[in-house]
């Protein structure tokens, strides 16, 4: 055999390989019908990648009779927001301290001081010095009509 043939067969068994060991991208979560999952995993050697869906705050008080929903103001949808992201990550086995990236998409009606407060709260404590890479942003709408505030987060683990 000569050389060529025998790094064409190296290449090609490589290849195999890097195929039968390769983790597979999980999505997780999530409404079934919806049209996107909670967390995405995408292993990178190693790591892991998770990008983890904008999560919005769940009402105060539902709408009913013809009311809409009570949302909230900065401090509960805030708090909101993170409940119903903790719970998202923790079916994929991670936490605030895995999160290397957010965005924050806000309403006019809310308060970025206050939410930074809440915010405060979960990242660069004693409990969880971790603190993320942070963009955000003032906007005029979200999916939930009325509500004010969602967040999205990229982890690694």
């Amino acid at each position: 055999m000569n050389f060529k043939k025998i790094a064409i067969a190296a290449v090609v068994l490589a290849g195999f390989a890097t195929a039968a060991n390769a983790q597979e991208i999980q999505r997780i979560g999530g409404n079934p019908n919806g049209p996107f999952v909670s967390v995405t995993a995408v292993p990178t050697g190693g790591k892991t990648l998770y990008f983890v869906s904008g999560a919005l705050p769940t009402p105060v008080t539902p709408p009913a009779n013809g009311q809409p929903a009570n949302w909230g103001d900065t401090t509960a949808q805030t708090k909101s927001v993170f409940e119903n992201l903790k719970k998202s990550m923790a079916a994929a086995g991670i936490g605030f301290g895995d999160v290397v990236k957010a965005t924050v998409l806000m309403g006019p009606e809310l308060s970025f001081a206050d939410m930074n407060k809440v915010w405060m709260t979960e990242f660069g404590t004693a409990a969880q010095p971790n603190k993320p890479a942070r963009a955000a942003f003032f906007v005029h709408g979200l999916a939930a009509p009325g509500a004010q505030l969602e967040i999205e987060f990229i982890a690694a683990k």
